[in-house]
């Protein structure tokens, strides 16, 4: 099977395409990969990473409300899209796949157009609840959509939703079989409170970080706390006068690595924002959570996100811009009072969760590119 593989950008459209390749490569079916995407892009460093065959092509992204300094890159952006269409065309036509891949962000948008050009099936795969702009665009013509949560379905015309698959969202694997005691022995961790993993991301927030040091003197009587606060914000994080009975139940990090399976495990409650990616690994390892997500983005995605899981009884949301310590306080206490509300919320996050999502999209593109050699593909409307 030969396999295009377009969407990057930022981890949350190029994990998923890479789980589900693993996902692929383990079942020892011969295939061959091409994945495109932009020079810049995250998927650039990690197709090298992992000696996957990578082209790159020019792209730009549609700011739907710019301010006056994005006008002008607007304006610059209306000259790539065409360009980047052409060159997508070009790789397409010369690798003739026999599926396509895309798993979002703006350079999945000419590789999808480029795929309805030269009559080759399209695997649609959106990660969030809120479908982006660049998907809403692609599902009018690929020949299966792949979503991660059933209420996704909403947000995309009637006419496509015939080709609607419910996979889940791919998660790595490693992330479900964490070893807790290791993370223990690694952090330095009792078991006298329960463990909070605090993180916003590979590079830290502003917000989340503030919160937690104004909140610390407060939370640490009743938890210990492993924060991720980005490489940027280690130093000041570590310079925060606590108690000395107090200062050894707070571990900041710039970085969390190959230790992120054990920390999960480890960790009572979650702290984070609530990015796709974010919310599918909570819910396909089962762990309670108070989300804070990000505001504004893109359909105010983050936030739809909190939203779903809060009513879904796997996470507490703090759903207002602005959130204060106190408000953050207040979600937690209940959860680190009380186990067995966080193993209820646990089990509700694992209710929503797919483990299986990476296997399911794998399924999936090996149907459509049998259906279309055989010819019986239906026709993209």
């Amino acid at each position: 099977m030969r396999l295009l593989i377009t969407g990057g950008g930022t981890g949350g459209h190029t994990y998923p395409a890479l789980t589900t390749l693993s996902a692929l490569q383990k079942r020892g079916i011969p295939h061959d990969v091409l994945w495109v995407g932009t020079a810049g892009g995250l998927e650039a460093r990690i197709t090298a990473e992992h000696g996957i065959p990578f082209k790159a092509i020019t792209t730009g992204k549609l700011r739907r409300r710019p301010n006056l300094r994005e006008l002008g890159t607007n304006v610059a952006d209306m000259f790539r899209i065409p360009l980047g269409v052409g060159q997508a065309i070009g790789h397409a036509a010369r690798y003739l796949p026999d599926v396509v891949l895309s798993t979002g962000g703006y350079v999945a948008v000419p590789i999808g157009l480029a795929a309805k050009i030269i009559r080759r099936p399209l695997v649609m795969h959106e990660q969030t609840t809120v479908v982006g702009l660049a998907n809403r665009i692609l599902a009018r013509f690929a020949t299966a959509i792949a979503v991660s949560h059933v209420s996704s379905m909403a947000h995309l015309p009637e006419s496509v939703r015939d080709r609607v698959v419910v996979t889940g969202n791919p998660v790595r694997p490693e992330l479900l079989h964490g070893n807790r005691a290791a993370a223990y022995d690694y952090f330095g961790l009792t078991f006298e409170v329960p463990v909070i993993y605090v993180t916003g991301g590979a590079t830290g927030s502003l917000q989340i970080n503030t919160l937690i040091s104004e909140l610390l003197p407060r939370l640490l009587p009743h938890a210990q706390v492993v924060h991720q606060c980005g490489p940027a914000w280690i130093e000041r994080m570590r310079a925060i006068q606590l108690p000395p009975e107090l200062a050894e139940r707070y571990h900041p990090l710039p970085y969390v690595g190959a230790e992120l399976p054990d920390l999960y495990s480890a960790a009572d409650v979650v702290i984070s924002r609530s990015g796709a990616g974010t919310v599918s690994e909570l819910t396909a390892i089962g762990k309670p959570s108070v989300l804070i997500p990000l505001i504004p983005t893109g359909g105010d995605e983050q936030r739809k996100n909190a939203r779903y899981l809060a009513e879904s009884g796997a996470a507490r949301a703090l759903l207002e811009p602005k959130p204060t310590a106190d408000d953050l306080l207040g979600e937690l206490m209940p959860l680190l009072a009380d186990p067995a509300l966080r193993a209820s919320m646990g089990e509700a996050a694992r209710k929503i969760g797919r483990v299986d999502a990476a296997d399911a999209l794998a399924d999936l593109l090996l149907q459509t590119a049998a259906q279309a050699h055989a010819g019986v593909v239906r026709k993209p409307e």
